[in-house]
Formats: structure tokens, sequence, C-alpha cells
């Protein structure tokens, strides 16, 4: 992988979208001062500081979109949960691609693909990951959010953190992209903390409820209603 550090910049996303022509595949572009990032689905996101890692991951990997693809966001949550767990925490996954710790969300993912006239142009992994977020920062978002140096007590040297993930991602990469999700589907199961349980997922503008029974090969979410009708989601958020 090629690092391309970025001072300060509005959207590590944003700027990966807009030069992805002329950035090499598997480029990580990366920053400790992002202003003005964006969560999954048009959330609200907000900046907790720069003692935190916001980086994109540039890939092109082919022309032709491949439905693999879309389960990149679920392989780099199980590589950010590896990590973590090097840190002697206990990371859980909330399907599809947030990390929690004690039900606290420390790490988030936003995947994109930028097609023009001749195809795929390249595929962008968004990560943000709150290393060193002090409490009184946290205590002002909108949601449960904790920070790996609340976690642990220790300062977290960022330039390593993103290596590691970086160094693993390479190792899971090539195959993932020819076995796809069943290449982690044991380990992603391992970490899930919404499997067996009632859950409400969104789906747009759609809401549906029931159980989550199971992650299928391909890495939809399998919901039960209390109708004992089946539902296989492909996208969507457990709220």
């Amino acid at each position: 992988m090629d690092y391309l550090y970025l001072e300060e910049i509005d959207s590590t996303n944003k700027y990966a979208k807009e030069r992805i022509s002329d950035i090499k595949d598997k480029t990580v572009v990366y920053t400790f001062k992002q202003t003005a990032g964006r969560g999954r689905l048009q959330r609200k996101w907000s900046y907790l500081g720069e003692d935190n890692i916001y980086a994109s991951i540039v890939l092109k990997p082919s022309r032709d979109y491949k439905e693999v693809y879309s389960n990149l966001t679920q392989l780099l949550c199980v590589v950010l949960a590896e990590v973590f767990e090097e840190y002697n925490i206990c990371p859980k996954i909330k399907w599809p691609n947030d990390i929690r710790v004690n039900r606290k969300k420390i790490s988030g993912i936003l995947a994109e693909a930028v097609s023009g006239v001749n195809g795929l142009e390249g595929l962008i992994l968004g990560f943000g990951v709150n290393l060193n977020t002090k409490i009184e920062i946290l205590s002002k978002i909108d949601q449960p959010a904790t920070s790996l140096n609340i976690e642990t007590g220790k300062y977290i040297d960022k330039e390593v953190f993103l290596k590691n993930v970086i160094d693993k991602f390479c190792l899971y990469y090539n195959n993932f992209i020819e076995e796809g999700f069943l290449l982690i589907r044991k380990d992603y199961l391992r970490r899930a903390e919404f499997l067996n349980k009632e859950v409400t997922v969104k789906v747009f503008n759609k809401t549906y409820s029931g159980i989550a029974e199971d992650v299928t090969p391909d890495g939809a979410l399998k919901l039960r209603d209390k109708n004992n009708e089946e539902h296989i989601l492909l996208i969507g958020d457990i709220l």
C-alpha cells in the first residue's frame, strides 16, 4: 500500500472520489484532522479531534463491479476488530460494519464506489477510529461512543495503529476477492453482537423487526419476523 497523508481535509472519501483517476490502486488517504466527514446513509458525522484516525483505502480491482466488493466493508470490520483485540479489549460487530465496545461505538466504515464511462473507476473504503478521544468530547455526540485510550487507559500511537490495520487488510485482500465473505464469515459471526436477538432494521424508509437469525454466506442479514416470515436484508442499519 501507498500512503497519502493530508494535514487537514474536509473528507478523505470526498478527496479520493474527486481524484480517483489520479490516485493509484491500493493507496491509503489519511488525516488526523477531518472537518466534514459523512456517516452511512447520510447520517450525521461528528469530528472528535486530531488524536484519532480518518482514512480511506482506494482500491481498483477491476472495471466490472462484482458482488464481492460490497463485502469489503465487512472484511475491514473484521480486520479492525482483530487489531482492537491486540489491545486486550473485546470488540463486537453491529451489522453490517460498525465496531462497538461495551455497546459504545468505537469505529465506523463508509464504502463508496465510483463509476465512469469506462466502468468502475474505483472503490473507496472510508473508516474512522476513536483512538484518543476524551470522555468530555464523546459526551457531546448523539450516540454512545468510546475510544481505545479510554478502554485501555493508554495513549494510542496513531501511525502504528493505522499501519497495523492496513497490513492485516492486505493479508486478506487477494484471497477475499476470490473467495468472498465466506473467507471471514466465522470470524465475523464470532464477534456479532446482534445474533439471536430481536432487532429493528431500517432500510431506507422501511423498517423490519424480528429475530436476527444469521448472516448468509454472502453477508446479508437473515431476519425472521413475528409472523415467521424470513427477510434477507442486503443493506440497512440496526437501530
